[in-house]
């Protein structure tokens, strides 16, 4: 019987699986519905598994983990003491963490002797200078942890580790990374390492997304409280669930369905969105000293072709400009990781 890794990527309603092959092969994926009950949709997970991974034994399960917070730069085994660790970052990402975490418990409850391990979508960004982490504020909330992660670091490490096969003067270039999906941002690449980007201390921040504000002035919110009578918990919905394409649109919050509307509120909020990439692109091409290649990934960044043309036309002022569209691969930099971390063959 051959040995397989188990990969679980949980968000507030879905539990993503995936399990791949020692060789690193796809033997499964899907996804079940969760509601409260993670244990079990994980039991609904295993018993998929055991139908579609006939001949194969999960001996290791890697977590997608929003959060690793400045401790957790690279993945990591998953043991009591590292878990306290994880569920103190809750503050810090509230709408992911807990749900990332979830599965961990159910793992550990239903299959105690499995080895976990940690993929944190923070950790690729470490290697940013710190200037590129601090925000303006009083130095103790910076100690405090108050600064600028960075997030979608999975999904840009998976195309900085493929991108040497498609352009290895932009791998060891000067590369801005466009992960454009319901969430959306922008990463530069210098050398494959990861110098700016645009999300920052929450996934909230940068780019208009699918419901997500993106940058807004802080002065805002404190209008929306002062004038409005919105509290913090009303603020966090507006921002994260009623804004973004959806909000601007009033329609949709799904690309796909704006690109094929005629109603104008949908071309509107599709030129914000190709607005604020370009804004955003220019300023990363600014941290990177010059560009030389641009990549597209992600469900927008893939599938959406009048919206890639829009954004490089938009940014033909930045001069040749090389452009790729990449799939991206989170799933299986969980898996290559978990590997490694536990020695795998």
């Amino acid at each position: 019987m051959s040995d397989a890794i188990l990969v679980l990527n949980a968000g507030s309603s879905t539990l993503k699986y995936s399990a791949f092959a020692a060789a690193g092969g796809v033997l499964a994926h899907g996804h079940v519905e969760t509601g409260a009950d993670h244990e079990g949709a994980l039991r609904g997970v295993l018993d998929r598994c055991r139908e579609q991974l006939a001949g194969h034994r999960v001996v290791a399960v890697g977590h997608r983990v929003v959060h690793g917070g400045t401790e957790f730069a690279a993945p990591v085994r998953i043991d009591d003491t590292v878990l306290a660790k994880l569920d103190a970052l809750v503050p810090l990402a509230p709408l992911h963490q807990p749900h990332n975490l979830a599965p961990v418990r159910a793992v550990s409850a239903l299959a105690p002797d499995l080895p976990q391990v940690a993929c944190f979508d923070t950790a690729f960004h470490r290697t940013q200078p710190e200037v590129a982490q601090r925000f303006g504020l009083p130095r103790r909330y910076h100690d405090a942890g108050v600064r600028r992660y960075g997030f979608h670091g999975l999904s840009y490490e998976y195309i900085a580790s493929v991108l040497p096969r498609h352009d290895a003067a932009a791998a060891a270039g000067r590369t801005v990374v466009a992960h454009l999906g319901n969430g959306a941002s922008l990463c530069a690449l210098l050398g494959g390492k990861s110098v700016a980007t645009t999300m920052s201390f929450t996934p909230a921040d940068g780019l208009l997304m699918g419901t997500r504000a993106g940058s807004l002035d802080p002065g805002v919110l404190l209008y929306l409280m002062r004038h409005a009578g919105m509290t913090a918990d009303a603020l966090e919905h507006l921002v994260n669930h009623e804004s973004g394409l959806l909000g601007v649109s009033g329609l949709s919050g799904d690309m796909r369905d704006l690109l094929a509307s005629p109603d104008p509120r949908a071309a509107e909020a599709v030129e914000l969105f190709v607005y604020r990439i370009g804004r955003e692109l220019g300023s990363l091409a600014a941290a990177l000293g010059g560009l030389d290649a641009l990549v597209f990934t992600g469900g927008i960044g893939e599938n959406a072709a009048p919206v890639r043309d829009r954004v490089v036309r938009a940014a033909a002022w930045l001069g040749a400009v090389r452009v790729h569209v990449i799939p991206t691969d989170e799933e299986r930099m969980i898996a290559d990781h978990t590997r490694r971390v536990l020695g795998l063959a």
